[in-house]
C-alpha cells in the first residue's frame, strides 16, 4: 500500500508532515480571515473549522482560498481642509478631514505633491507644496480605494512680512482666529497673520481693517456710563498688528534694563519660573513712551483697542468657549479674565502669567483683566458725541490718558468691551500695564 493513506481513519491515525503543515496553515489562515464565509449559526468546534462541520479539512481551506487577495478598500472622501489658505512659498501644515484616509499614498495641491506627515482613517496631516501662482487650487487624496478631489479647497496667497518682524505663521489658524469673516479679512490684506517684532521679541497678530459699533455694551450686572455713549459706527481703514499678550516683565526688562513691577515674587499660584511672564505693571503712560521709542512700537488708539477686543462681537464680553458670538453674562468672565480681588473673582489679588485665559476670536489674550492697558488717546467723557467716524484718534488735548480692560483687582464692570477709564500720564499702580501695536 502507498505510504500516504487516503482514508479518513488513516489520516487521523497517521498524519504525515504535509497534513500537519496543511492543518496548521488552515488554522492560521482561519484566524487571519476571521470568517471569510458567512458566520455559522452555532459555535465552531475548533479554531480552523471555518464551515463548522466538525472537521478541519480541505473544505475549510477552499473557503479561505476563495477570499484570497487584497481586502476591499473603500474610496476616500474629503469633507474639509483646514486651514484653507496659505502662502505661495508653501509649508502650511493642513489637516484634510474625511473618511478612509489612513492608506493614503499621495496628496496633491494644484497637481503638485504635498508631504504627508501623518495619515489616520479620518484625517491626513500634510504640508503644502510651493505654488507658482495665487488662487484656489484643487486638492486630491489617493488611496488604494481610489482618489478623492476637493475643488478649490486650498487657496494660495501672496503674503508679505513687515521689515521689522520675523514671520511665525503666514495664514490665520482657524483654531485661533475662530471667526471666518475675520480670517478672510486678514488674508485679504496680503500681510502675514502672525509675526514676532525683532526689537522686542513680542508676538503680534494682524488685525484687519473693518467697521464696528463703538460704545455702550451693557452686561447683565452693569449698565453703561454716559462716557460710553452714544454708540457710533467707526471704520478703521488700515490693518495693524497688536500684541497677542500684554507686555511681560521679561520683555520690559530685556529692553529697559530694570523691572518696575510689584509682582516679582513667586506665589502659590505662580511658580518662580513663570514670574517674568506676568505682565509688567506699575508703569506710567509717560514711562511706556521710552519702551515704545526704543522698539518702534506704539500704543493702540482707543478705537483700535475696542475693535480688537470685540473681534466681531457686539456684546459686553468677547467670544469664549461656549459663547462664540460673545456674551453679556458676568458669571462667564472668569473664562477670559483674571479679575475680582474686590468682588469674589479668581485673581487671588495678583497678576498672572499672560495667556492663561481664553483668547478672543482674533487670538488676543487678556483683553479683559490681569492689568489695565494704556492706550494712546487723551480721555474725554464727551468725545463720542463728536468723534470722527473714520480712524478716530481721540481728542487733541487733555489731562488724562485712556485705560481699557480692567485688572486683577476690579469687578466685571470694567472688563466690559466698552468701559472707559483714565489716568494722568504719570500715574503708576500695580494693576496698570500696556499692550503694543504697530502698522505693517
Amino acid at each position: 500500500m502507498h505510504p500516504i493513506q487516503t482514508s479518513a481513519s488513516a489520516v487521523s491515525l497517521r498524519p504525515n508532515l504535509l497534513q500537519r503543515a496543511l492543518g496548521a496553515a488552515v488554522a492560521a489562515m482561519a484566524l487571519v480571515f476571521a470568517f471569510a464565509a458567512a458566520p455559522p449559526a452555532h459555535a465552531q468546534s475548533c479554531g480552523g473549522d471555518v464551515n463548522n462541520d466538525g472537521f478541519v479539512d480541505a473544505t475549510d481551506l477552499s473557503v479561505l482560498l476563495s477570499g484570497w487577495g487584497a481586502c476591499p478598500v473603500s474610496a476616500p472622501t474629503i469633507s474639509q481642509v483646514t486651514p484653507n489658505t496659505g502662502p505661495k512659498s508653501g509649508g502650511t501644515v493642513i489637516s484634510i478631514i474625511g473618511t478612509n484616509l489612513n492608506r493614503a499614498t499621495g496628496v496633491t495641491v494644484g497637481g503638485v505633491a504635498a508631504a504627508i506627515l501623518a495619515a489616520h482613517p479620518t484625517v491626513i496631516v500634510a504640508t503644502t507644496p510651493a505654488s507658482a501662482t495665487d488662487g484656489a487650487k484643487t486638492l486630491a487624496v489617493t488611496t488604494p480605494g481610489g482618489t478623492a478631489t476637493a475643488v478649490n479647497a486650498f487657496t494660495y496667497v501672496s503674503v508679505a512680512t513687515p521689515a521689522w518682524a520675523t514671520l511665525i505663521e503666514a495664514a490665520p489658524d482657524p483654531a485661533v482666529v475662530t471667526n471666518a469673516a475675520l480670517r478672510t479679512a486678514i488674508v485679504a490684506t496680503g500681510w502675514a497673520w502672525r509675526v514676532r517684532d525683532n526689537a522686542s521679541q513680542i508676538e503680534m497678530l494682524l488685525v484687519p481693517p473693518g467697521m464696528f459699533n463703538m460704545g455702550c455694551s451693557m452686561s447683565n450686572a452693569w449698565a453703561c456710563s454716559p462716557a460710553e455713549n452714544p454708540v457710533h459706527a467707526v471704520t478703521l481703514t488700515n490693518a495693524f498688528y497688536m500684541g497677542r499678550y500684554e507686555v511681560t516683565q521679561a520683555q520690559w526688562a530685556a529692553r529697559m534694563g530694570s523691572n518696575p513691577s510689584s509682582f516679582q515674587s513667586a506665589s502659590a499660584q505662580v511658580p518662580a519660573a513663570q514670574v517674568l511672564s506676568r505682565p509688567v505693571e506699575t508703569v506710567s503712560w509717560n514711562t511706556v513712551q521710552g519702551f515704545l521709542s526704543s522698539t518702534g512700537l506704539r500704543l493702540p488708539t482707543e478705537a483700535e483697542w475696542e475693535y480688537a477686543y470685540r473681534a466681531g462681537t457686539p456684546t459686553a464680553f468677547h467670544s469664549m468657549p461656549g459663547f462664540p458670538s460673545g456674551t453679556n453674562d458676568d458669571t462667564q468672565v472668569g473664562n477670559i479674565a483674571w479679575w475680582g480681588s474686590c468682588c469674589g473673582g479668581n485673581s487671588a489679588s495678583q497678576t498672572r502669567p499672560v495667556g492663561g485665559k481664553a483668547a478672543n476670536s482674533l487670538g488676543l489674550h487678556d483683553m479683559s483683566g490681569n492689568v489695565w492697558e494704556w492706550v494712546n488717546d487723551w480721555y474725554s467723557s464727551t468725545y463720542y458725541g463728536s468723534s470722527p467716524s473714520t480712524n478716530p484718534a481721540g481728542p487733541a488735548t487733555g489731562t488724562n490718558r485712556v485705560l481699557r480692560g480692567d485688572s486683577w483687582s476690579g469687578s466685571t464692570l470694567g472688563a466690559r468691551s466698552s468701559y472707559r477709564f483714565s489716568g494722568v500720564p504719570v500715574f503708576t499702580v500695580n494693576n496698570v500695564g500696556f499692550r503694543v501695536a504697530r502698522a505693517p
